[in-house]
């Protein structure tokens, strides 16, 4: 009896792939990606804040009913933003489409660095990652992205996350179609 090969997570027989994501083999995958990026970037922000907009509107109004004591809730728009952002980012990172609404729209994905779709603890913790480097190293997360093949900014690399084109777009780049 023969025994079976070797499954262990480094060997080449698991199916492990380092970096399932070639920036030469497969330029589609990351054409325009910056770009893109910061649009859709700008457009979560709108798609979290307008929610919290309308809260702190609330608020306002409700204090006023209430003859100022409804103004309390406004310490808890910290907190309520926060978690508000997690989720957001947690469950649009864990849907199928392993993207936010904003990506979607520019036709990025986000996947694992292995090549597996996102999940919601792994889009919150990268937003937690980010929302932290911005603060420390604002003008530097961004510099990262020009010196790698990947176009991988600083938190992505943190915690395993790669950027790319969506199926759709990267196979019409592919067969040299425009996407639009």
């Amino acid at each position: 009896m023969s025994m079976p090969p070797n499954r262990n997570w480094a060997s080449p027989n698991a199916g492990f792939q380092p970096h399932a994501f070639d920036p030469i083999a497969n330029p589609e995958l990351f054409e325009g990606v910056r770009t893109r990026r910061v649009l859709a970037f700008v457009i979560d922000v709108l798609v979290i804040s307008v929610p919290l907009i309308f809260l702190w509107m609330f608020i306002l109004v409700f204090g006023f009913v209430t003859l100022g004591f409804g103004w309390f809730l406004f310490a808890l728009m910290g907190p309520v933003s926060v978690i508000w952002a997690l989720f957001y980012y947690g469950l649009t990172f864990g849907s199928p489409a392993s993207a936010t609404i904003g990506m979607r729209v520019v036709d990025l994905e986000m996947r694992t660095w292995y090549g597996g779709p996102a999940y919601f603890v792994l889009g919150a913790v990268h937003a937690v990652a980010y929302w932290l480097t911005v603060s420390f190293l604002t003008p530097f997360i961004l510099l990262v992205t020009l010196f790698n093949g990947r176009k991988r900014l600083l938190h992505d690399m943190l915690v395993g996350t790669i950027v790319i084109n969506n199926a759709a777009r990267a196979g019409a780049l592919r067969n040299g179609r425009p996407p639009y």
